[in-house]
């Protein structure tokens, strides 16, 4: 004996199967959505990639700001990593050349990847970068020291926003992570070799 599904039940079927669906695209688009969020409002500290043009453009304004430097490495990962500078002073709209350094302190290759954020977060949005190491997936040789560059500027129009203009001191921090599959794609040429 076959038992029919009434009308009811078989849109309430459809319908949480429909729900489920979605929730599994939603997840999937998660990422990249709350990325794009993120670049688009600076929101938790997330900075712009300027684009050459543009920043040659930016005209500085007399108005000091003091950028911090910080350098951390996740535990379990074989780095040394410095900021070659504690901080450097500029003007608003001023482009400047930063370094870090990173040195593979293991006897074997190590795949790494530097992820960054600023701090205070709201100052992400006025943050940008013209020039950075920062999620590159990059093999790092036993022993190697690499001198990274960073070159950025702080939009002048930090100063015109009524949110942003008391901050003084921004802080541009680095952490390098493992990358995935590191040990596998060491000796595989899997990423950047750094020498």
């Amino acid at each position: 004996m076959t038992a029919r599904m009434s009308s009811g039940a078989r849109r309430w079927t459809l319908g949480l199967t429909g729900a489920a669906v979605g929730m599994l695209a939603l997840s999937f688009a998660a990422e990249p959505l709350y990325s794009t969020f993120c670049k688009v409002t600076g929101f938790g500290g997330e900075t712009r990639v300027a684009k050459e043009a543009v920043a040659a453009r930016v005209t500085p304004i007399d108005r000091p700001i003091r950028v911090r430097f910080d350098a951390n490495v996740d535990p379990g990962v074989p780095l040394k990593f410095v900021a070659e500078q504690g901080h450097l002073d500029l003007k608003l709209g001023e482009r400047v050349m930063a370094f870090y350094e990173v040195t593979n302190i293991s006897d074997t290759p190590f795949t790494a990847t530097a992820a960054y954020n600023v701090a205070p977060h709201k100052a992400g949005v006025f943050f940008n970068k013209i020039e950075c190491f920062c999620f590159k997936s990059t093999v790092y040789q036993p022993g190697v020291t690499q001198r990274l560059p960073v070159i950025f500027y702080i939009s002048p129009e930090l100063e015109a926003d009524r949110f942003a203009r008391d901050i003084r001191t921004i802080t541009l921090s680095y952490t390098y992570y493992g990358s995935a599959g590191a040990a596998a794609s060491a000796g595989l040429g899997g990423g950047a070799t750094v020498n």
